[in-house]
């Protein structure tokens, strides 16, 4: 018999891989701060719940992707929040980008709680959650792990242990960086060949034909070249995450001297945007008005 499966923000990324869990046939209860966002997903045969409590008290598996640490605290500590109706012997899987401190704090309430628990951040956009293709990283207990993995693989097509709780949002917030330096690398060398009059277009295609290749690059640099940034990972998540990195570093006495350049040019980026757009509207950056 299969689990109950609890899944809360329907987001960019969470609607898609709640979806999927319906077709893969899960009993599926969701909850969602703006409520509306849900409506696909009842329409579809989901059970719409009234709180963060009610999700959690029906759910052997209770997944979790909020979009900041203070909305994870607010839905798992808050008045009707997930740690008052998770019942002994469930587990909680933790999809959203936070710091490794507060997975290990979730940690920590979910074992006092007699819960498992699991850090397991996501990569693979949209398009990878729209087609069950992301990969997990995943922080905490192998075999809580194993315990989860049927569930993992209608949403995924691969997932890492790589380690106690933390381990998992360490490596995604050093991916995310990663591809936020490629993003802005790429912004410059564009508004370095553009200035110099040659089309964009010829950048990408050697770039993408060279060592210098980047996979991120054949969703972004399209959206860069045309400046048309709706967001499939908005800039304020990408805003987010940077400066989580740099936390992290911080903590751990490590310099990311480029990583602190790219938050000061994604924070301008950030600052003059009028609506909720892509991290590729950083090469508006260098774009002459």
């Amino acid at each position: 018999m299969k689990p109950s499966i609890g899944f809360i923000g329907l987001g960019l990324m969470g609607r898609p891989m709640a979806a999927n869990l319906l077709k893969a046939g899960y009993n599926l209860t969701v909850w969602n701060r703006t409520a509306s966002r849900a409506d696909a997903l009842v329409a579809q045969g989901a059970q719409r719940a009234d709180t963060p409590r009610d999700v959690a008290a029906g759910s052997d598996i209770l997944f979790t992707i909020v979009s900041d640490p203070p909305a994870l605290e607010s839905v798992l500590w808050g008045e009707a929040g997930v740690f008052a109706g998770l019942r002994r012997g469930s587990v909680l899987v933790d999809s959203s980008t936070v710091s490794p401190d507060l997975a290990r704090r979730v940690a920590e309430a979910a074992g006092q709680r007699g819960i498992e628990f699991l850090d397991a951040p996501v990569t693979g956009g949209t398009w990878g959650a729209e087609k069950g293709e992301l990969l997990f990283m995943v922080g905490g207990e192998e075999e809580t792990l194993k315990r989860v993995e049927p569930v993992l693989g209608v949403m995924a097509k691969r997932w890492f242990h790589l380690g106690p709780p933390g381990a998992g949002q360490t490596i995604k917030l050093a991916m995310n960086l990663i591809l936020a330096l490629q993003v802005d690398a790429f912004a410059e060398a564009l508004a370095l060949v553009t200035g110099a009059g040659l089309p964009g277009e010829r950048l990408f295609e050697v770039m993408q034909s060279s060592m210098a290749r980047a996979g991120v690059l054949d969703v972004k640099a399209p959206m860069m070249l045309k400046g048309e940034y709706t967001p499939s990972f908005p800039l304020r998540l990408m805003h987010k995450d940077i400066s989580l990195a740099l936390d992290l570093a911080k903590q751990l006495g490590v310099k990311l001297p480029a990583g602190a350049a790219a938050r000061e040019t994604y924070g301008t980026v950030l600052d003059a945007a009028k609506e909720d757009v892509d991290f590729a509207a950083i090469a508006s950056f260098w774009r002459k008005s």
